[in-house]
């Protein structure tokens, strides 16, 4: 049976969603841009410092919605009451500010849609044309969304997003936690497992994890260099790079995507185990 650019004994995929599978790591980083940059803004009048790319890199990017608005306005000395889930958008507390962008997030979604990475849909037919399990493993809780907006449900066998995460008290990445459910899930263990991410927080929960790592890079050289001292086993600029991992991708993205130019690297990992098949997907409902 192919592997996919994997080793031999892995059995299941463990996709995070954002910048792996589809665009919206942008939609996401511009949602968190403006809901913190609003409430600086008020809170600091026109001289605030505005939160940056470095911001979302550091403190949000791969968790969990709420861990993200706290551990950004620390790195402010900023501190808010944690607040509940129905708090309205405009609430001062770490769930308000988190509803905030969720609103913005939501709204720019249905205006307009959700780019895939053509590589990444390729890579999904062929894994499951393998048999390969395909699990997402995601902190947000728009997963269900953007999986049935983008047709790739229909790929994916079951999910852990950030409503499986506060229901059932998973703790995000960088912890291993949602990883492993996410093999618990697949109805393997996780040395059988690849996970494959794009944040530094993620690559992290999947060392962590015991799983097969597979970093991809769609930002620059130096991004790609942090996945591979986060723990990423490998790292690529596209999936598809793995289809064919002795010759750069040809798949163009529909929306802007850098990348290296590098060929997929890739250090020894111990043997693993093989498991059985996954199982179905969990009905989920519609946080990060």
């Amino acid at each position: 049976m192919p592997h996919l650019g994997l080793p031999d004994q892995v059995t299941t995929c463990l996709f995070d969603l954002d910048g792996v599978l589809t665009d919206t790591a942008s939609v996401h980083k511009a949602a968190w841009k403006q809901t913190f940059d609003e409430f600086l803004r008020g809170r600091d009048g026109d001289g605030f410092a505005p939160f940056t790319d470095d911001d979302y890199t550091a403190y949000v990017d791969g968790k969990p919605r709420q861990d993200g608005v706290r551990d950004f306005l620390a790195s402010r000395g900023i501190s808010l009451p944690d607040g509940t889930a129905d708090d309205r958008p405009d609430a001062p507390t770490v769930w308000g500010l988190g509803n905030l962008k969720n609103e913005a997030l939501v709204a720019t979604i249905d205006r307009d849609g959700v780019t895939v990475y053509p590589g990444s849909r390729r890579y999904l037919e062929a894994a499951q044309q393998a048999g390969l399990g395909r699990i997402v493993v995601s902190s947000s809780a728009n997963t269900g969304r953007v999986l049935q907006v983008t047709g790739l449900a229909a790929y994916v066998q079951g999910r852990i997003d950030g409503v499986t995460l506060a229901d059932q008290h998973i703790a995000g990445k960088p912890a291993p936690d949602s990883f492993l459910a996410g093999a618990k899930l697949a109805g393997q263990p996780p040395s059988a497992c690849a996970v494959f991410e794009d944040a530094i927080s993620g690559v992290q929960a999947g060392r962590a994890a015991g799983c097969y790592v597979v970093g991809v890079n769609r930002v620059s050289p130096e991004h790609g260099e942090q996945l591979a001292a986060g723990g990423a086993d490998v790292v690529v600029d596209d999936l598809a790079d793995l289809l064919a991992p002795h010759r750069a991708t040809t798949d163009q993205p529909t929306t802007d995507q850098a990348t290296t130019g590098q060929a997929p690297t890739e250090r020894p990992k111990a043997d693993r185990a093989p498991a059985a098949q996954p199982t179905e997907p969990h009905p989920g409902k519609e946080q990060r």
